[in-house]
């Protein structure tokens, strides 16, 4: 029997070390952590896979350094020159930094378990990201449903 045994870096430690393997032309496949980017993805639960900083769109999931060395997987909901307006799906508030803060792009997601990619350029990841950024008035009131009622009735999406 196989005996597996999960280490657990700190993001200061872990975020530079992929960057690092980006920056040689490596893709990277980043378990991830925190809440968000909820209701799509849930933390310990999925994956994403990284590679190095291409064109930059609204929509976008990237990976970006914003207050200096603190690291959000967030989309991009403004690009204003040189200035990014970041939100995480789960997130109410967003933040801010600059295009040359974007350290990784996302090319998709391992969901739920499965080892089969959603990519973001996909119809699927694309339907749920114009539909969840039309919502962005009510979102507050949607993940409020979702923390309180839905998880706890059915588990995550």
């Amino acid at each position: 029997m196989i005996k597996v045994r999960e280490v657990t870096f700190k993001n200061s430690i872990l975020i530079p070390a992929i960057l690092k393997l980006i920056d040689e032309g490596h893709t990277v496949t980043l378990p991830l952590k925190g809440f968000s980017m909820r209701p799509f993805l849930e933390d310990g639960r999925d994956k994403a896979l990284l590679t190095k900083v291409g064109e930059l769109h609204v929509g976008d999931p990237i990976l970006a350094m914003v207050n200096n060395e603190h690291y959000v997987l967030h989309r991009i909901v403004k690009i204003e020159g040189d200035n990014m307006t970041l939100l995480g799906d789960g997130n109410l508030h967003p933040e801010h930094c600059k295009t040359t803060d974007a350290k990784a792009s996302i090319i998709g997601f391992y969901r739920k378990g499965r080892t089969t990619l959603d990519p973001i350029a996909g119809r699927k990841w694309k339907t749920y990201s114009a539909i969840w950024m039309s919502l962005r008035p009510v979102r507050r009131w949607l993940l409020g449903f979702y923390r309180r009622v839905w998880i706890p009735i059915f588990g995550y999406a």
